[in-house]
């Protein structure tokens, strides 16, 4: 299992929720990333959606895991992904490669949007602090 993952909403660093205040200090913070996909705003949180054309990028950062299975699992739960939530989950979570700021890419964990974004509006900048 990789021991990284890619986030790009409310786990990343900053944001006052206990979820991301226990990845800052579960995991090692190995730079800003980003990964090819489109970005949505789904409620007070985004969506990713992958995206095969190199001009639809998402900004996000990337961290190591120091225990991974005990992280995931706290991740997983905090995602709704897994046999014990509600099917058809709200987010699945996938393996992409990302992209360090140094252009050196990584396969990581990330959280891929797994509803409709008919209803929704894409965040063209890619980063969700700035819609």
């Amino acid at each position: 299992m990789p021991d990284r993952v890619f986030v790009y909403g409310t786990l990343m660093r900053g944001f006052d929720h206990p979820m991301s205040k226990l990845l800052s200090a579960s995991a090692d913070f190995l730079g800003e990333a980003s990964c090819r996909g489109k970005l949505y705003m789904i409620a007070h949180y985004p969506g990713l959606l992958y995206s095969d054309d190199a001009n639809d990028v998402v900004f996000g950062e990337l961290f190591r895991l120091r225990n991974v299975d005990e992280l995931m699992a706290a991740l997983d739960d905090y995602e709704s992904v897994g046999p014990g939530h509600p099917q058809p989950t709200l987010y699945l979570r996938e393996r992409i490669p990302v992209m360090l700021a140094d252009g050196s890419v990584s396969e990581a964990w990330t959280y891929i949007y797994n509803r409709p974004v008919d209803e929704t509006k894409r965040i063209m900048s890619g980063r969700f602090l700035a819609p």
